[in-house]
């Protein structure tokens, strides 16, 4: 029994695990709340429905943005020529009705780009560009293995999914999902969190049960060893 000892001391795998549990439910108290998981502040406040004047307008504009691409059969194309051909129309026939009927003209801002705005938002745009470009040639060069396959992994998976939808109905479902899924959790976060320890603790007993198994395959085969020598 000396050597069975010593041999199974060899598969540490063989083992059979107890503490999971345990050091489940210790995982499972979160150290924070679920509003700063999901990023805090007015991001968070929308995706929990803590501000539902906003969340319903997002909501709002992204369905009636699918249905006009999807259902009225527009392009991104002919949807913005369609709408600054209406409020160019409406501009104006009330600019000239109100030269006739002297009427004060429609009141339209100044359309001008400063030189500070125009120099924010290409400073902006330079220093994504050169943190995407800095990380691109990191991968490029074999600096950060871990990252390239996690850009690996995240391109695959966007090639699966654009296969199967189009871009429209891939941002509306993704968009439904974001502003569901965490907010239905929120509400229903102890029935969950009960749900899944159960769930785990029935994996967990039938892993025992499997490793029981295992464990007494290979005792058996090692006794039998012995016999043989």
């Amino acid at each position: 029994m000396t050597l069975l000892t010593c041999q199974l001391a060899q598969f540490p795998f063989l083992s059979i695990s107890t503490s999971l549990p345990s050091r489940l439910s210790e995982n499972s108290k979160r150290q924070r709340t679920l509003h700063e998981i999901v990023g805090g502040g007015i991001v968070a406040d929308v995706i929990l429905w803590r501000r539902k004047d906003l969340t319903l307008w997002i909501l709002s504009i992204t369905v009636a943005t699918w249905v006009v691409f999807e259902r009225c059969g527009y392009t991104l194309l002919s949807l913005i020529s369609s709408v600054l051909l209406l409020l160019v129309t409406i501009i104006f026939l009330w600019a000239k009705s109100a030269s006739i009927l002297n009427r004060p003209a429609p009141p339209l801002p100044e359309l001008h780009l400063s030189e500070d705005m125009v120099n924010e938002a290409a400073s902006f745009i330079r220093s994504h560009v050169n943190d995407f470009l800095s990380v691109s040639q990191d991968i490029a060069m074999g600096k950060n293995p871990r990252l390239f396959f996690k850009v690996a992994a995240c391109l695959w998976v966007i090639s699966v999914i654009s296969g199967l939808t189009d871009l429209i109905t891939l941002c509306y479902t993704s968009l439904l999902l974001v502003l569901t899924i965490p907010a239905l959790y929120e509400k229903y976060e102890d029935y969950v969190d009960r749900q899944v320890v159960l769930m785990y603790r029935k994996l967990h007993q039938f892993y025992v049960k499997l490793d029981e198994k295992r464990v007494l395959t290979y005792q058996q085969w090692i006794l039998e060893k012995e016999k043989l020598s």
